[in-house]
């Protein structure tokens, strides 16, 4: 199981075309620190029907956008 399940289910539930949420708040709905294992564990929320847009060093921030089915 990932460490990132949560966060992926939270993600599935906001339901939005696209969102952003800080690295403080993908730790507390995670329960898990952030850092770069997030970029090997973002392509299975695929799986709940997000992608990963921008991730933002600067600002501390990730962009969610829903995967469009045609």
């Amino acid at each position: 199981m990932s460490k990132y399940v949560s966060l992926w289910e939270y993600v599935q539930k906001n339901g939005s075309p696209s969102f952003k949420l800080t690295f403080e708040e993908i730790e507390k709905i995670a329960g898990v620190p952030i850092d770069h294992s997030f970029l090997r564990y973002k392509k299975e929320l695929t799986a709940y029907g997000y992608q990963v847009g921008k991730i933002s060093m600067k600002e501390k921030t990730v962009i969610f956008n829903k995967i469009n089915v045609i």
